[in-house]
């Protein structure tokens, strides 16, 4: 199963601990996450972590008040310890979508990777534009829906409704697991004009 590949979002410690209704859905998500990335990686799927890195420079970075969180080389910017594995790879990003001014498509490609499944934080910002962005450059894109989490579920809701209509196909991770255990191909969503 190599041609597919995982991609996290922001699991960082400055943004997750941003505010406690964060922290808390998090922290009650991470169990299940862990679980699934250890599975994936069990059948040789390639994990990215999207790590985003806050210039102070940069005029559309989110302060949280007077803290500028996710700095270069700060232990705040890092992947959470839970969900890193040595052999994943960590990929910078100056913005939400995890293709903008990266060299992720590069490395993807490098990788065989066609099918990329997105999980992560917060599901209505950056799971939904990096999604949208894999599509533009023709990747298959799958979102479980049990494997993004935001601060308020109906913003996970909602996000789901839009990608699931658009771009991504909506598989549950136990539904993903099981696909790889029987060595199946992951189909592309096929877009239908109404």
């Amino acid at each position: 199963m190599h041609n597919v590949a995982v991609l996290t979002n922001d699991l960082q410690y400055d943004l997750v601990r941003k505010h406690g209704a964060r922290e808390r859905a998090v922290y009650e998500f991470l169990p299940r996450m862990v679980q699934f990335l250890c599975n994936v990686r069990s059948h040789g799927v390639h994990v990215f972590h999207l790590q985003l890195v806050c210039d102070p420079a940069d005029p559309s970075v989110e302060w949280f008040g007077e803290f500028l969180p996710a700095q270069k080389g700060t232990p705040g910017a890092d992947i959470l310890a839970d969900v890193l594995d040595a052999r994943d790879i960590v990929v910078p990003k100056p913005r939400d979508s995890g293709f903008f001014e990266t060299d992720l498509d590069d490395q993807l490609r490098l990788h065989g990777v066609g099918t990329l499944i997105l999980t992560g934080m917060q599901a209505q910002i950056c799971v939904q534009t990096t999604a949208a962005d894999a599509f533009f450059r023709g990747y298959n894109v799958i979102v479980p829906p049990d494997g993004v989490v935001s601060t308020r579920q109906e913003d996970v809701d909602r996000a789901i409704a839009w990608l699931g209509s658009y771009c991504a196909t909506i598989q549950p991770m136990n539904d993903i697991i099981d696909q790889l255990n029987r060595g199946e191909s992951f189909t592309r969503k096929v877009i239908k004009v109404a």
